[in-house]
């Protein structure tokens, strides 16, 4: 009986140990650092662990300080297993050998190509896989009042001639301003609403050689339109503020804003209370909403939305097996956990499974937002409009993304000169001419 149980016992010791030598602890850089979401990280990473044995150390990192920490990291031969990052490092860090695609395209063509939004996968696409995995994402959005659109036979705004039509009936000043369009210059704001209008008409200052010369006719498209609807906004200054502020107010037909308005839209937020009744925490504005992801100009029929992805990169130090199990678990058992962190702003790039093509989409639209008061989405927002936020992935594009000058195209926007010109445009300083002639000299010069 002794000799049975010390058999025993000393096969439990080889067992676990087999276990304990193949369980790796992997280190996890993410830049979502805020208290709440590093805890449903950790969260996540324990359940990985009760599950496979392998430890996950979640490390935040600043997302301003991401680049020169994963340079570093590099050159120290110190790089984590896993890095959380944004699109503008997917590229360039694949080139620098910091990301090992090889391991990222294992991931998505094990979880299913076509279980992936379009859009979040051609933003990380190389001539043969992917540079990362692409894990959630947001598209801009054009807001617009679904009732008075309806009242007054309106299309949705899904396109410049019929924002045009509808300015032409709503825009009622000062009761309703058909527009609030971005005019502050040296807000980023203005900058991310006018490449959205350049991608719609399909223009882009970026090729595959570097600048590429603005199309007269197309960029005189996008012009005018920007001049009709900042014609149609308030006089002064404008960026999110005053234009999220009008909206709430009822006094606004139309706004582009981010998807993160969708949680304040309903009155769930204190510091940000719809005003258009006496109840700050009504979801009555958030019921008479509509938004429109993709819009069309005359010359891009298909129309662009213009959105924002995040990845899981896994570097080229990792521990390789034990990551792709980490970042597969994190697309798919703990999907829904992942995007849970901040659903608002987290839309799924992985729509569902091979079995069920929705159930993440379905899972999300159930995920609680808000601050001072949080609903799911799906019981604020009728099932057309989810289907609108989420499909706009489909078809997100960021200028010098597929011509590989995202890094181009960056500085060609924060160089303000964009919005500079276009501003002296609407404001009637030059002409269509002199400001593609302006935007082609400027953007040109840059390096």
């Amino acid at each position: 009986m002794e000799l049975k149980r010390s058999l025993w016992m000393g096969t439990a010791v080889l067992a676990l140990s087999a276990v304990a030598a193949q369980a790796d602890t992997l280190r996890f850089w993410t830049i979502e650092e805020q208290p709440e979401r590093l805890a449903k990280q950790e969260q996540l990473a324990a359940d990985f662990a009760a599950k496979t044995g392998h430890t996950v150390e979640v490390i935040p990192v600043t997302e301003k300080d991401l680049g020169t920490r994963a340079t570093a990291a590099y050159a120290a031969g110190d790089l984590p297993d896993v890095i959380y990052h944004t699109l503008q490092y997917a590229a360039p860090w694949t080139d620098a050998g910091i990301l090992d695609p090889d391991a990222a395209t294992d991931v998505i063509e094990d979880l299913g190509i076509g279980t992936f939004a379009s859009g979040g996968l051609n933003m990380a696409a190389l001539p043969d896989g992917y540079a990362a995995v692409p894990v959630d994402g947001w598209t801009q959005m054009l807001v617009y009042r679904k009732d008075l659109f309806d009242a007054a036979g309106l299309e949705a705004p899904t396109s410049f001639a019929n924002v045009l039509a509808a300015i032409e009936k709503l825009h009622n000043p000062p009761e309703v301003f058909g527009f609030v369009a971005a005019t502050k210059v040296d807000e980023n704001f203005m900058s991310q609403i006018l490449e959205h209008v350049f991608l719609a008409n399909g223009v882009s200052p970026v090729g595959g050689e570097g600048f590429a010369e603005l199309d007269k006719a197309k960029t005189t498209e996008v012009l005018d339109f920007y001049k009709a609807i900042a014609k149609a906004s308030p006089p002064g200054e404008l960026y999110w503020k005053q234009s999220r502020e009008l909206y709430f107010a009822g006094k606004a037909a139309m706004i582009i804003w981010s998807p993160f308005i969708l949680d304040e839209l309903a009155g769930l937020r204190d510091s940000a209370p719809p005003t258009i009744t006496d109840d700050p925490t009504s979801a009555e504005l958030a019921s008479k909403t509509g938004i429109v992801t993709t819009f069309a100009g005359p010359s891009n029929p298909e129309g662009a939305a213009w959105g924002d992805v995040r990845y899981f990169g896994i570097t080229s130090d990792a521990s390789t097996d034990a990551a792709i199990e980490f970042v597969k678990f994190s697309m798919d058992e703990g999907y829904t956990q992942t995007l849970s962190i901040a659903p608002e702003g987290k839309f799924p790039v992985r729509r569902g499974t091979a079995d069920d093509a929705e159930a993440f989409s379905k899972a999300w639209s159930k995920l609680p937002v808000g601050v001072d008061r949080k609903a799911p989405l799906g019981d604020l927002y009728a099932q057309e409009m989810i289907d609108e936020i989420v499909g706009g992935l489909d078809v997100a594009q960021r200028w010098g993304v597929k011509e590989g000058q995202l890094s181009l195209a960056s500085k060609m926007i924060n160089s303000q000169a964009i919005n500079r010109i276009v501003r002296e445009y609407i404001d009637d300083q030059i002409d269509a001419a002199a400001a593609v002639a302006a935007l082609n000299e400027e953007l040109g010069e840059i390096e």
